[in-house]
């Protein structure tokens, strides 16, 4: 099987073409679980199948590294979308990208190579009512509500971007803490398998820097701790806009680069624009039952 290793901000999956390459859907989990490994495997967050689209023109069938199925990636779909252009699936640079029925709309600009260098997505309405996200609530909306995980009391705001996500503020004083520090390994497991989400959750920790920029580290349900997360980001700018942090058009810093987020008040649009990188292509013989 032929496939192609790309990041975007070093939140990295393995992206395979849907259109030539045949796997049966009940063979994929495992699959993915063998390739995503990185000792034994090529290594990534995940597997992204490029497919043909039927609400849009192509589809992005992805899945976490527990070969769990996962309904969008921020990163993924930049990716899917530098993927279908460079690799000649599309000559066109304003295309249309569906994920778990949710179809999305994209721009993309070229570099000097003639490749495509980044990637504007309209990411669609932030979901804000608790039992679409999904959260248990007894409050319609989850904003700076407060939650005790692994005995201690942390505040969170939750929004669904396709995908639920609970963004935490661990401190809006820029000298006080370096987020750095944080230890999200130990943490990030609780939030992720609390009761309170029955969906199990994305959770982002985040240090308000000023009106325009933040800093944020992010563990991803099925997944881990990964260097970025592209729907991740624009909860994070979408909870700091309700709880009054930042401006509505934000520079999102994460671990593996920076991304661009704007939640348009008057559209109810989330913009999100970051990069997209090709590491290299590459070619995997299957197991015999795959």
């Amino acid at each position: 099987m032929k496939f192609t290793k790309m990041h975007g901000c070093g939140n990295d999956y393995i992206y395979v073409n849907g259109f030539v390459e045949q796997i049966a859907t009940d063979r994929k989990p495992e699959l993915v679980r063998r390739l995503s490994d990185r000792h034994f495997g090529i290594g990534g967050d995940g597997v992204i199948f490029i497919n043909p689209g039927k609400s849009a023109r192509f589809e992005m069938e992805m899945y976490n590294a527990d070969g769990t199925r996962a309904q969008m990636c921020g990163n993924g779909i930049r990716c899917v979308a530098k993927y279908v252009y460079d690799y000649g699936l599309t000559n066109e640079t304003s295309i249309t990208i569906e994920s778990f029925g949710q179809v999305k709309y994209l721009d993309l600009t070229l570099g000097e190579d003639g490749k495509v260098s980044t990637v504007r997505v309209n990411m669609g309405a932030p979901i804000l009512t608790a039992s679409e996200i999904p959260v248990v609530s007894e409050n319609k909306q989850v904003v700076n509500e407060e939650i005790t995980v692994d005995g201690q009391r942390y505040r969170m705001t939750c929004v669904s971007m396709g995908n639920p996500h609970a963004v935490v503020f661990l401190n809006t004083v820029p000298d006080e803490f370096d987020i750095k520090d944080f230890e999200i390994e130990k943490k990030g497991p609780h939030f992720e398998n609390h009761p309170r989400f029955p969906e199990r959750i994305n959770t982002e920790f985040v240090r308000v820097m000023d009106r325009k920029n933040v800093q944020m580290r992010v563990w991803e349900r099925g997944t881990g701790e990964t260097l970025a997360c592209g729907t991740g980001c624009c909860a994070t700018v979408v909870a700091c806009v309700l709880n009054g942090l930042t401006e509505t058009k934000v520079t999102v810093k994460v671990l593996g680069g920076e991304i661009l987020c704007e939640w348009d008040r008057t559209e109810n649009v989330v913009y999100m624009t970051g990069p997209a990188e090709t590491v290299f292509d590459g070619e995997i013989a299957l197991q015999e039952e795959m």
